[in-house]
């Protein structure tokens, strides 16, 4: 059985209320309603990295926020681990597009929050030095976020994510405003801890290389109001290169026409 299942998912909008006059008028609506999400089905397997693509606005935020329980469908349902989405849960951790680390707090007090659980303070201490290392920070426990650099703040993120030891890392844009070179060193990282960690993760981007380099399974979303294009399962190995796989190319041309880009660049 799948561990993440959507079904009849749909997502709308609704326009601005008027007021009613009494306890017996109905509340109304302008009519300006916006269709994010339509009739969305499709399910994922444990420890699979879905990488989820789209035009700008067409909803692949609005569907993570639904899959973490931060906001309800209009219609249908979402399950994870076989256990409906009611509510935001510890099991399920979301890194957003723009830094969420504490700024009052250093990067090891960031990463701990995660391990609130550990009493014992020499265990704890050794674990978070663990997960700093896992991400590179090494050197920078006692830095405070506006001390890093975008991409260590992300690494940071990243840290406090796994260390929460979730079932399930959503990730929002996570590249979002690095330059090239911090993206394509943070890309890597991000394949590197999947491997290791194994664990589901859903990953929305905006650039179809990152999407076929790092996915396990792809999934692309028309404009809003979005309805899956297609959904499919990349077994090509990594590391992943366009140049020598030229099926791995292909699918990369389609998708960008798909997208409504006339060529790859």
């Amino acid at each position: 059985m799948s561990y993440i299942r959507i079904d009849n998912l749909t997502k709308m909008y609704l326009g601005r209320r008027r007021k009613p006059r009494n306890l017996h008028d109905p509340v109304e609506t302008s009519g300006d309603n916006v269709l994010v999400l339509n009739n969305i089905n499709m399910s994922f397997e444990e420890g699979e990295m879905v990488c989820i693509l789209g035009p700008s606005g067409c909803g692949k935020s609005t569907l993570l926020r639904i899959i973490a329980g931060f906001e309800p469908p209009t219609y249908g349902t979402v399950s994870v681990g076989h256990q409906m989405v009611c509510g935001p849960s510890h099991q399920a951790i979301f890194v957003f597009q723009h830094s969420g680390l504490f700024p009052w707090m250093t990067v090891s007090e960031n990463v701990g929050l995660g391990l609130r659980h550990l009493k014992h303070a020499p265990d704890k201490k050794e674990r978070i030095q663990e997960y700093i290392e896992m991400v590179e920070l090494d050197g920078f426990q006692n830095y405070y976020p506006h001390q890093l650099s975008g991409g260590m703040q992300r690494r940071a993120e990243l840290a406090r994510a796994i260390a929460v030891n979730p079932d399930l890392l959503i990730m929002d844009e996570p590249f979002s405003g690095l330059d090239f070179l911090t993206h394509m060193k943070m890309r890597e990282e991000v394949v590197n801890m999947h491997d290791y960690i194994r664990k589901t993760m859903l990953v929305v981007t905006h650039d179809i290389d990152d999407a076929l380099i790092m996915g396990d399974r792809i999934v692309v979303f028309s404009g809003r109001p979005a309805s899956i294009k297609m959904i499919h399962k990349l077994s090509f190995p990594r590391p992943r290169d366009f140049e020598r796989d030229h099926e791995l190319s292909r699918l990369r041309s389609e998708i960008f026409l798909m997208l409504g880009v006339p060529y790859a660049v």
